[in-house]
């Protein structure tokens, strides 16, 4: 990372970050181009193994993809905030974001309730009732984190001018 002032080295710190986010992007390889997707996602974590559950069709681009490759390449990201120079008469952002790699699976008919209740868990309460008709035709994946990174501008500058008050979400 070139900023290293900015990288976010421990694990608590980086999990307080997905907690807070509510879209994770996945890259998939699709050939000459790669295929990006903003999800929903929920997290676990399993003896110090983080997991990202997803939802989606049983067909589609994201399904074909996926069947070829389950590497993937995710990103969130919060706290958007902008930062005034006024002395310079520029800005800049603040952020936190997340950046990893892992692998997809797709889960077993029996395997989706529980996902889905996790992934229900970052929207909502723990114990969110949701229709299970729904789950015949709704895939639920699993990625397994295999490394990421985190990665912060503080909102506090010592040569920012004052805050506009101005909030990206």
């Amino acid at each position: 990372m070139r900023r290293s002032d900015r990288e976010i080295k421990e694990f608590d710190e980086m999990i307080q970050i997905v907690k807070k986010c509510d879209v994770c992007r996945i890259a998939m390889n699709d050939g000459e181009f790669p295929y990006l997707v903003p999800l929903n996602f929920g997290l676990d974590i399993q003896d110090g193994q983080v997991y990202l559950y997803f939802h989606g069709a049983l067909e589609g681009k994201k399904m074909d993809v996926l069947r070829k490759n389950n590497k993937v390449t995710f990103e969130m990201d919060c706290d958007h905030n902008f930062i005034f120079y006024d002395d310079r008469m520029s800005c800049t952002m603040g952020y936190e974001s997340i950046i990893g790699h892992g692998t997809m699976e797709l889960l077993k008919e029996e395997q989706k309730f529980d996902a889905l209740k996790i992934l229900m868990r970052q929207y909502h309460e723990e114990d969110f009732k949701f229709n299970t008709d729904m789950m015949k035709v709704t895939s639920v994946f699993r990625l397994k984190v295999l490394d990421m990174t985190g990665k912060r501008r503080n909102n506090v500058h010592p040569n920012a001018g004052k805050q506009h008050g101005l909030k990206m979400s």
